[in-house]
């Protein structure tokens, strides 16, 4: 799949769109997408994910924009795995947002997009003062040619699939029903920087992840995951917080993984963290000695949940 950040060098071709933001390609993104995939292999058209970076609200009230669940890039790798032709990123400016939902559909949409089709979740919203909905776009695309297809909005566990909704149980720790949503673990990705050495001393050396900016970050606890590298997948006991039997410091939240069996110099190094199970809350110890205890603890319990059944 490739991925387009210039709408106006787009090749000509005829499309089905899946439209929409798509941050997390949760489960309910991915049914838009799939609905797209299987329109565009019955008509023999080009099936294209359409999304918008950066994130509207980044443009309009930076102070009021959310946090993000995945890069561009990792959106573009989830949404490839469902087997669309390309992903198309629309730059988001503020001239954009002055746009009216009619224009948008026939300039952007009909005219720079060739869509024949176009997907959209139920609570799709576009245009000027996000004036569009689904029923508008059906009625532009009866006049310019393009068929509109509105996938259902997906409920589980008592409540909608939606980006927000993960988000919330990210920031609360909630990383196992997060997951449900989803469809695969939460994740932070970054780069390997120099943490203060301390883990190494206590006999656990950890990755200090700088994630990337405006990513949303688990709350504070003990966490089992997986530590992704480029050279592979490693099971990993993370924390996140602020190692409060060490420092009262509260500038800023630590992420650190400890990759089990592994002992090689990373530091630069690209790095995605999956977070399966949250262990145990953030805790002061007394002594050194009773931390030490419970890393091993953190540790066993990691290696036995990564350990296939």
């Amino acid at each position: 799949m490739q991925l387009h950040q210039d709408v106006a060098s787009l090749p000509d071709a005829r499309r089905v769109l899946a439209l929409g933001s798509f941050d997390g390609v949760h489960l309910g993104h991915r049914r838009v997408i799939g609905a797209a995939v299987e329109q565009a292999a019955r008509s023999g058209l080009v099936s294209s994910v359409v999304t918008f970076h950066p994130h509207p609200m980044t443009v309009l009230r930076p102070e009021l924009a959310p946090s993000e669940l995945s890069t561009l890039t990792r959106r573009a790798e989830l949404a490839a795995e469902l087997g669309p032709d390309e992903m198309v990123a629309i730059r988001f400016t503020h001239e954009l947002s002055l746009m009216s939902a009619d224009d948008f559909a026939a300039q952007i949409l009909h005219r720079r997009l060739g869509a024949e089709h176009v997907c959209v979740g139920h609570n799709f919203r576009y245009g000027h003062r996000a004036s569009g909905t689904t029923e508008s776009l059906a009625v532009s695309g009866r006049r310019l040619g393009f068929e509109v297809t509105e996938v259902p909005l997906l409920e589980l566990h008592g409540g909608p699939v939606s980006s927000s909704r993960i988000r919330d149980l990210i920031a609360d720790g909630a990383v196992e029903a997060a997951t449900v949503l989803l469809g695969r673990p939460p994740w932070l990705e970054g780069e390997v920087v120099r943490g203060d050495g301390r883990g190494r001393g206590l006999g656990f050396a950890t990755a200090n992840l700088a994630p990337n900016p405006r990513s949303v970050v688990p709350g504070r606890g003990v966490y089992a995951g997986r530590a992704n590298l480029p050279t592979g997948s490693h099971a990993a006991a993370i924390s996140v917080g602020y190692n409060p039997t060490f420092t009262d410091d509260r500038d800023a939240v630590r992420v650190e993984a400890h990759l089990l069996d592994f002992d090689r110099d990373i530091y630069g190094s690209p790095i995605r963290l999956d977070f399966t199970h949250r262990l145990r809350d953030e805790e002061r110890y007394g002594t050194v000695e009773d931390l030490i205890v419970q890393l091993h603890r953190d540790v066993a319990r990691t290696r036995q949940l990564s350990t296939p059944a």
